[in-house]
């Protein structure tokens, strides 16, 4: 007898979606999902460059929110942990942000949410 794992079921909401433009392209489009409230706990992203994946290769990371970026990225370099590049931000007026790797190289987004 053997098992073929099926799918996994949540209840959610769609929240919002956002399209990532770079150079006037079209990048990426993310779509948000929660468990009924205003925070997003799901984010899948549609890459628009018809990229296929392997088995493991569509994870992307982990976000968490935080008050103070700077002020977090000061910490965090304290420890030897810089980010892969200045913060920024994905739409003018959004929040700033930026990635950080965990010590096994798990990318982690880091969301300025003053």
């Amino acid at each position: 007898m053997s098992a073929t794992f099926l799918h996994t079921m949540v209840r959610i909401t769609v929240a919002r979606e956002m399209d990532i433009v770079r150079d006037g392209q079209k990048e990426a489009t993310n779509y948000f999902f929660s468990l009924g409230d205003d925070e997003s706990v799901l984010e899948l992203t549609f890459n628009h460059d018809g990229r296929t994946y392997d088995l493991g290769s569509g994870y992307g990371h982990i976000a968490i929110g935080v008050s103070d970026l700077d002020g977090t990225l000061a910490r965090l370099d304290e420890q030897g942990i810089q980010p892969e590049r200045a913060p920024y931000q994905v739409r003018e007026g959004g929040n700033w942000l930026c990635f950080v790797n965990d010590p096994d190289g798990y990318r982690i987004e880091i969301i300025g949410r003053s």
